[in-house]
């Protein structure tokens, strides 16, 4: 059965289906597809794209998807907490984070340097690698642009290339470990991401301003959210992009 609501709201707003596919950046026979051929629907992006060109509830366009307000309140439930600033999150809630992990322990940062001189958060990860957990850093590479970047942005130009490396030298004694893996991304970041099972800890990044002065969000996923998804969903990108270091002094190597 072909989807007659998607169909009659590309007309309603005197659109082609070839315009609907440039304006969200698909091929046209995918969009004729979605409207024509049972039980297909695109991906929950293209979804709202399509809701929001349209002018239109994603749950008008297809009616087994929940409500935009059924997705903001789930959306509500997954903040456990906002910290207007990284620098007010409570010490001891980062290795309490990690402490949980039983199966996902992720950093995903430029340097992250203040967290390797953490002592609290050293002795969890030696923990959670001899209990056989996955731990994975994925660091800035200090040679890539958007490292750079990111130092002008914080006005701090090379020294953030140098706190990478200062935080690898830090980590020097876990690499190595059983279950611990570092990679070097040149990915532009927009949050620092720390993920710890279900739970994760997203630390924004603002233009002019070191990520300690940047707001914390701390999420937990629950059934019917999407926030935590959209984030943890991120780091999978930058990990599977992202190279292989087997020691903090080998930076220029591709392992």
């Amino acid at each position: 059965m072909a989807n007659e609501r998607l169909r009659s709201a590309i007309v309603a707003r005197g659109m082609t289906v070839d315009q609907v596919a440039i304006q969200i950046g698909v091929d046209p026979k995918t969009v004729d597809r979605w409207i024509n051929i049972d039980g297909r629907k695109p991906y929950r992006r293209s979804q709202y794209a399509l809701a929001n060109l349209l002018q239109r509830d994603i749950s008008y366009l297809w009616p087994d998807e929940r409500t935009t307000d059924e997705v903001r309140e789930a959306g509500q439930a997954e903040l456990v907490r906002l910290y207007p600033h990284r620098a007010v999150v409570p010490r001891d809630f980062w290795p309490g984070l990690y402490a949980k992990a039983t199966h996902t322990f992720d950093v995903l940062v430029y340097s992250g340097f203040w967290l390797s001189e953490d002592p609290a958060f050293i002795k969890v990860v030696r923990e959670k690698s001899a209990a056989g957990v996955s731990v994975r850093f994925m660091l800035g590479d200090p040679e890539c642009p958007a490292v750079a970047q990111r130092g002008e942005d914080e006005g701090i130009g090379a020294s953030m290339a140098s706190k990478v490396r200062n935080a690898l030298v830090n980590y020097t004694p876990l690499f190595g470990l059983p279950g611990v893996e570092f990679r070097l991304h040149t990915t532009t970041l927009y949050n620092s991401l720390y993920r710890s099972d279900d739970e994760l800890a997203a630390n924004g990044h603002i233009y002019g301003i070191g990520a300690y002065l940047a707001p914390v969000l701390h999420l937990t996923r629950i059934p019917g959210g999407e926030l935590f998804d959209s984030y943890a969903e991120s780091i999978e990108r930058v990990w599977q992009g992202a190279r292989t270091i087997r020691s903090p002094h080998g930076l220029g190597a591709t392992v």
